[in-house]
């Protein structure tokens, strides 16, 4: 993809909006109840929807289903990392006891590396299948007679 405009403006997009729903949640106190996180997904979501539509209206009938993914899945990125890099410094720098109160935490101590792997993992997974989700959206049909050229027919075989 030549042109990353459109995954590094989404991708900042997303990321912003996941660190200032965190600091609104930090506000009352409930940023350590990951039941509030899956509003996350619901951010990200829209954000990559709408950064794969801003893509396909931009290239117009020459949308290809790869690049339409790829803008998808690199404005999911930017936005993980950006917020991965926020949680970085908000857990070591601005709240060090923020990893003692994760509620999700089952036994043990919990690192600072272990608790953004865990972010990145969670934002790339995240990423990936609402891309591949929202791709079934935006992908040319085969249901037409053009696309009946390019599916297996036994019908036609005989």
């Amino acid at each position: 993809m030549k042109n990353l405009t459109i995954p590094i403006k989404y991708g900042l997009a997303i990321g912003t909006a996941l660190i200032a729903y965190f600091l609104i949640l930090s506000l009352f106190g409930a940023h350590t109840n990951p039941i509030y996180s899956l509003l996350n997904g619901v951010i990200a979501g829209y954000g990559i929807y709408e950064g794969i539509k801003h893509y396909k209206l931009l290239k117009g009938e020459k949308f290809k289903y790869q690049k339409g993914f790829a803008a998808g899945m690199l404005s999911g990125f930017n936005a993980t990392i950006l917020f991965s890099v926020f949680m970085g410094v908000y857990a070591s720098h601005l709240n060090p006891a923020f990893l003692d109160n994760i509620q999700w935490r089952l036994t043990g101590e919990t690192g600072l590396g272990l608790f953004l792997f865990e972010v990145i993992i969670m934002g790339f997974a995240t990423s990936v299948v609402l891309t591949l989700s929202f791709m079934q959206l935006f992908k040319k049909s085969w249901n037409t007679k053009d696309g009946k050229r390019h599916t297996y027919n036994k019908e036609e075989k005989k």
